[in-house]
C-alpha cells in the first residue's frame, strides 16, 4: 500500500500517537511578471514540500507529512501590480505563531518551507518566538546559489520543469537585471514597480526545463537532508 504523505488526505487516527514532522509550504499571491502565474511562490514551496515528503515515505523514518499550503504572505513590495494580495507583516506573524502553536500540539517537529523571500524577516521572528516557547519549529528557504531575484531565469525554469502549461511563453521578456542591492533604495520607497515596469527582476529569456529540474532536485534533496540532520541555527533556519 502506498504511504500517504499529504496531511489533508489523512484521517485523525492516522496521525495519532505517531512521531510526525510537518512540512508547511509558505508562499504568496503576487505578480510574477507577464509570463508566470500569481501563485508561483506557493507552487514552488508546495512542490518542494510534497516531493520531500514523498522521498521520506520510501524509508521507515518518522512520519513526514506535507501540509496544505499557506498561500498568502507579506508581498507589499508587489502591490503596484494587479493580482497581488498581501497580508502584511503583522498579520503574517500572528498567522505563523498561531499555526505553530496549534500544529505542535500533535506534531513533534514543524518546518515552514518558504517560497517567498519577502516573508523572511517575519518568518524568522515568528519561528524564534515559537522556539522560545519550547516548540521544535524551523524554516527552510526555497533558494539556491546564483538565483536571480524575481520571475527571472530561476523561477521560470522551475515552472517550465513542473508546470510548463502555465508559463506564458509568448510573454517572456527580461526585466531589470541590475544587482538587487543597487535597487533596494528605490524599492523601499516605491516597490518593485519603481524599478521594473513588467515586474521582472532578472532575465527569464534563457530559462529551460532542464535547469528547472536541477534546481528542483537540489531543493528537495536539501530539504530532506536538512530534516534528517535537524540542525537549527540562531535564526531558526534548518541547515
Amino acid at each position: 500500500m502506498t504511504r500517504r504523505v499529504a496531511l489533508g488526505q489523512l484521517c485523525w487516527p492516522e496521525v495519532s500517537d505517531r512521531s510526525v514532522t510537518l512540512l508547511v509550504p509558505l508562499g504568496a499571491t503576487e505578480q510574477h511578471g507577464p509570463h508566470l502565474p500569481l501563485d508561483t511562490d506557493s507552487r514552488i514551496a508546495t512542490m518542494v514540500a510534497t516531493r520531500a515528503a514523498d522521498r521520506g515515505a520510501q524509508d521507515d523514518s518518522p512520519l513526514v507529512l506535507s501540509a496544505p499550503g499557506l498561500n498568502y504572505g507579506a508581498s507589499g513590495e508587489h502591490e503596484g501590480f494587479p493580482g497581488t494580495i498581501s497580508l502584511g507583516h503583522d498579520a503574517l506573524h500572528l498567522l505563523l505563531l498561531e499555526y505553530g502553536r496549534s500544529a505542535c500540539r500533535w506534531a513533534d517537529r514543524l518546518v515552514f518551507v518558504n517560497g517567498h523571500g519577502g516573508n523572511g524577516s517575519t518568518l524568522v521572528s515568528a519561528v524564534q518566538r515559537l522556539r522560545y516557547e519550547g516548540r521544535d519549529v524551523a524554516w527552510f528557504p526555497c533558494a539556491v546559489p546564483g538565483a536571480d531575484a524575481h520571475a527571472g531565469n530561476t523561477e521560470t525554469s522551475v515552472l517550465l520543469h513542473f508546470s510548463p502549461d502555465d508559463v506564458r511563453g509568448s510573454a517572456v521578456e527580461a526585466g531589470n537585471v541590475a544587482p538587487i542591492a543597487t535597487l533596494l533604495p528605490q524599492m523601499r520607497s516605491g516597490g518593485v514597480a519603481a524599478v521594473s515596469a513588467n515586474g521582472v527582476l532578472g532575465d527569464p529569456t534563457g530559462a529551460t526545463a532542464g535547469h528547472g529540474a536541477a534546481v528542483t532536485d537540489a531543493l528537495v534533496v536539501g530539504l530532506c537532508d536538512a530534516v534528517s540532520a535537524w540542525a537549527v541555527d540562531e535564526t531558526g533556519r534548518l541547515r
